[in-house]
């Protein structure tokens, strides 16, 4: 009888064993902006994928608009292995790597094109194992879009600026940028920017045009001023100690599932930025300001000594490798401009 007993013991445990072994590996994918950004449309993807790829293998748990951790909790969570993976901005890198700090840089970026350029390169690719030795391995970019200027007054000059109070990420980059202009800047999470805009904790802010409107920020800011004077996009991460355990077909489902999701991201992002800048115009809640081309200079040369003041931590290789991306697209021009010269001659 005991041995019975003994032997019913050892099946159920076996049978415990397999079922244990055939549960889903739970993957939670946290992240602090809506659904409908470039980023959270990006997340989804990467659930409907992986899950596509791994049946039965994965479960995709996607966490939006900070409901699991907030901008200022989510790193920590992850290297606890309390989230797996995570999109945070390119500015809350600090604490981990300098590096990442040359996205902050205001005004070194032409436009958007010239950021995937940079990011695509091989110096942008060295970036993604810049934070293995802190337990956070990287798997590409997501675009977000070019930074614009929102206040309650309108920004024509950096004069403009003097005094205002401007919500910033967690950056020292940032911090620096809008003192060189006189401003005050104030380290706010992003989930909290909405009510700090509206009961006047901060005057004003910066983000791309799908934070404005999925934020609904331009309905309590009077004047959205068309800068484009940064970058807000982002990095997706994981937790290396994790990501590294993970079974071999696990991890190659994983990244084509990661691959293929950052690149419909960066899709959406090139696509509605335009959208998203209509719908805050169509709204008529704020006003668009326009910069002129001597007006957009003032701001540059105010700003642009920022980038003397962190060269040493972030590289000047990795500056002079962004300023290069801006470039490339000179030869494109020029060829066209030569096509242009030789059909006029026809």
């Amino acid at each position: 009888m005991k041995l019975r007993t003994a032997m019913t013991f050892v099946l159920a445990l076996g049978i415990s064993g397999v079922a244990y072994a055939a549960d889903p590996i739970i993957i939670k994918y946290s992240h602090v902006v809506a659904d409908t950004t470039p980023k959270g449309q990006a997340a989804l993807k990467f659930k409907e994928i992986a899950e596509k790829l791994l049946p039965g293998k994965v479960e995709v748990q996607v966490f939006p608009n900070s409901q699991l951790f907030g901008d200022g909790k989510e790193m920590e969570a992850l290297l606890l292995g309390d989230v797996q993976i995570l999109a945070p901005s390119l500015s809350k890198f600090s604490k981990y790597t300098k590096k990442l700090q040359v996205f902050d840089l205001p005004f070194l970026f032409d436009d958007i094109n010239a950021v995937g350029r940079f990011q695509n390169s091989a110096k942008g690719r060295e970036l993604f194992t810049s934070m293995e030795d802190k337990g956070i391995v990287g798997f590409g970019f997501i675009h977000n879009g070019m930074k614009q200027f929102s206040a309650n007054v309108p920004l024509y000059t950096p004069a403009d600026a003097k005094g205002l109070k401007f919500r910033i990420q967690a950056s020292d980059v940032l911090e620096a940028q809008f003192k060189a202009v006189g401003a005050n800047p104030q380290k706010i999470a992003f989930a909290e920017v909405y009510q700090a805009l509206q009961s006047g904790v901060v005057d004003g802010a910066e983000n791309p045009w799908a934070n404005i409107y999925t934020k609904k920020f331009h309905e309590v800011q009077k004047f959205i001023t068309e800068s484009n004077h940064g970058v807000l996009d982002y990095m997706v991460i994981a937790n290396a100690k994790w990501w590294n355990g993970l079974p071999a077909d696990v991890k190659k489902g994983l990244s084509q599932a990661m691959e293929e999701s950052i690149a419909f991201g960066n899709h959406v992002a090139l696509t509605e930025d335009d959208d998203f800048r209509a719908k805050v115009i169509a709204d008529k809640k704020a006003a668009v300001v326009q910069l002129s081309a001597a007006q957009k200079q003032q701001w540059r040369t105010a700003m642009k000594p920022v980038w003397a003041q962190f060269e040493g931590e972030i590289g000047k290789d990795l500056i002079d490798a962004a300023l290069q991306a801006n470039e490339k697209a000179a030869p494109a021009k020029k060829e066209e401009e030569a096509k242009s010269k030789h059909h006029s001659k026809k």
